[in-house]
């Protein structure tokens, strides 16, 4: 399952995955999209090693603030993606 997290003000949504075994690791992998007028930028990262996986679009300097983004983050993505997302009322 993919659960939503935010959006930001420039419109990129943030989605995460529940949590994952692989190789042993717990793991929860995040998406970035950002709508454009020839369709989207995506970026999506693996943690918990922080390994990019996709990055279309986005700046390196986007890059770097969703790095710290995620350092900022990666315990809820690890909470809510193993408890099935968010409960939002």
């Amino acid at each position: 399952m993919i659960y939503p997290y935010m959006t930001l003000a420039d419109a990129t949504e943030i989605v995460y995955t529940n949590v994952f075994e692989e190789a042993g690791v717990q793991k929860v992998e995040v998406h970035f999209e950002r709508p454009t007028d020839k369709g989207f930028e995506t970026a999506r990262c693996k943690l918990p090693e922080y390994e990019w996986i996709i990055r279309d679009g986005f700046s390196d300097d986007e890059i770097k603030f969703f790095e710290e983004f995620l350092h900022n983050n990666a315990h809820l993505f690890y909470k809510y993606g193993a408890s099935g997302g968010m409960n939002i009322a």
